[in-house]
């Protein structure tokens, strides 16, 4: 009897991160590199996922000690974090959650190694 294949879904938050990436990589000059990413979602990414959901690192492996961060954990729905996990795949990281319920694996967020993880600009704006 064959596997149960999952559902592949790319969330909106997946889609603004794929945007972002795709504006860093032409501002580095590298457009090429995100045709090669998007060629490797469709080719090898999505189809591990379908056939081996949980084939990323759990994502809570080191659940957060921060008041703020288990208050955020809180407010996620019965299973969800339990079901992040993260998965490389070359330069990238991304974020799922796959879910058994619906058998669907919801790609949730995705970055590049070399993006910075904060906008430190708009942090900290110069003081004129």
């Amino acid at each position: 009897m064959a596997d149960k294949l999952y559902r592949v879904e790319l969330t909106a938050s997946f889609l603004e991160r794929m945007d972002a990436i795709e504006a860093f990589l032409v501002e580095a000059d590298a457009g090429f590199a995100f045709d090669r990413l998007l060629t490797e979602l469709r080719s090898t990414v999505i189809p591990n996922l379908r056939r081996f959901p949980r084939i990323g690192r759990r994502y809570l492996g080191n659940p957060p000690k921060s008041a703020e961060a288990l208050a955020q954990l809180a407010t996620l729905p019965s299973g969800a974090p339990d079901a992040l996990r993260e998965y490389l795949h070359g330069d990238y990281l991304m974020l799922y959650a796959a879910m058994e319920a619906d058998a669907t694996v919801y790609m949730l967020s995705i970055r590049h190694h070399r993006q910075l993880s904060f906008d430190f600009a708009r942090l900290w704006p110069s003081a004129n």
